[in-house]
């Protein structure tokens, strides 16, 4: 049973029926899906956490295609290796109308001469490039071969999804099938699986394996029991990459220093990269702290910076050193919930019209219908302030931003406050 296909790989689909979740991504009707059944898919990056389908989405196209499909993964392949592909997909492209499908696991590990030797490839059309990153490919990709590819977001799977897979697990793959499998509780395992597909079948595997009976019955309590002996220790690339991190934001957020630098320690070791370390902190920076003391954006941006010059180990001490600095800093969410507030409404309203005495107005056409009319120039007035509506007319005094309660944005609401009166009287 050791030598055994892992239940993910066992269930990875082969058409775009059998795949589960990303109905935006390639649903009926979607970009994606249309360049697919129309059998021409652009050059692209698929950016999404671990396990929600980026591999799999890659091997149904070129299944649906009927393309040749090369697979490379950054972690084991050098230039060589990179070099060698082209010459292979330069033949078949020879000896077929089809472009080959050039597919690379975690292409946000690949070197800046890795990536350069991919260009030209791409550029002349040799094959169609489809990466798979956990990593802002904003960050990691080089700019050159970026422009070139279309990037999807992947997100991960929903609650529903997570058990129709459960289900087609047990239903059809031909081992779990052949035993009586009771899926009674299913809490643990979504909880285990954080959407990842791939986690949430290593852990079914794990309980099923672990049960000698006839008769399985899966409940939350034996998952918990059985699942949590078997966790693997901390690896970069392994499960408890993401659980390792959120321990390490959520203790930054939580004011503590000691479980941050903890957690800190355990991704070093691990021999996490450190800019991964570096750019949660500067996320954390500006969601969890913000204008709370607007400084410690400046303090992670510069460790960012500083890491990205030094490297290990060196870097370890600016990564300290900035982790203690967030954890000790004022906590304010505000920033975060007055966006993501504003893009709800917007997504909710569309694109309202801009007020008239707001817009530009560059041409004589434009100021004829009186666009910019009307509009007072903050700087004409005393204090450099005067009292206008820069908001759509059907949101005339809504509230984004709500000043957080520390020392900081005590004083913005005070500032607000002496401006707007009670417009922003909160």
């Amino acid at each position: 049973m050791q030598n055994q296909i892992p239940l993910a790989e066992r269930m990875r689909p082969k058409t775009l029926d059998e795949y589960v979740g990303q109905t935006k991504l390639v649903g009926k009707g979607s970009f994606l899906r249309k360049a697919i059944d129309d059998g021409f898919v652009p050059s692209m990056i698929f950016w999404g956490p671990p396990g929600v389908g980026k591999t799999s989405l890659a091997r149904v196209i070129a299944n649906t295609i009927k393309l040749p499909f090369y697979t490379l993964s950054a972690i084991s392949s050098g230039v060589k290796d990179v070099r060698e592909v082209i010459e292979n997909a330069k033949k078949q492209t020879f000896f077929n109308s089809g472009r080959p499908i050039l597919f690379i696991d975690e292409i946000h590990r690949f070197s800046k001469s890795q990536q350069d030797s991919l260009l030209g490839a791409v550029e002349q059309g040799v094959f169609t490039l489809i990466g798979a990153t956990t990593e802002n490919p904003s960050f990691e990709v080089i700019s050159a071969l970026l422009s070139r590819c279309q990037v999807y977001v992947l997100e991960p799977l929903k609650e529903k999804e997570l058990i129709g897979l459960l289900n087609d697990a047990i239903k059809k793959d031909e081992q779990l099938k052949s035993k009586n499998i009771e899926l009674k509780e299913t809490d643990a395992l979504l909880k285990i699986s954080g959407g990842d597909a791939r986690k949430l079948y290593n852990a079914l595997d794990i309980v099923v394996e672990a049960e000698k009976s006839s008769k399985i019955t899966i409940t939350n309590k034996k998952v918990l029991h059985i699942v949590q002996e078997n966790l693997s220790r901390y690896d970069k690339g392994g499960e408890q990459h993401y659980d390792i991190i959120s321990a390490f934001i959520k203790s930054i957020r939580g004011s503590d220093p000691n479980a941050a630098v903890y957690w800190l320690a355990r991704m070093i070791e691990g021999g996490e990269d450190p800019k991964f370390i570096a750019r949660r902190l500067l996320i954390s920076a500006s969601e969890d702290i913000g204008l709370a003391n607007p400084t410690a954006l400046v303090m992670a941006t510069n460790c960012f910076q500083a890491v990205q010059m030094i490297g290990y180990p060196e870097c370890e001490i600016i990564l300290s050193q900035t982790t203690i600095y967030l954890a000790t800093s004022p906590k304010s969410n505000a920033s975060y919930m007055a966006i993501k507030k504003a893009k709800g409404l917007v997504k909710e309203t569309g694109n309202l019209p801009i007020p008239l005495h707001l817009r530009n107005a560059p041409t004589k056409l434009m100021k004829e219908l009186d666009y910019g009319k009307n509009y007072k120039y903050a700087h004409d007035y005393d204090g450099n302030f005067v009292d206008q509506e820069f908001l759509p007319d059907e949101f005339k005094g809504t509230s984004f931003y709500e000043p957080g309660n520390n020392k900081r944005e005590e004083d913005l609401l005070r500032f607000l406050k002496s401006r707007w009166k009670e417009k922003y009287g909160y």
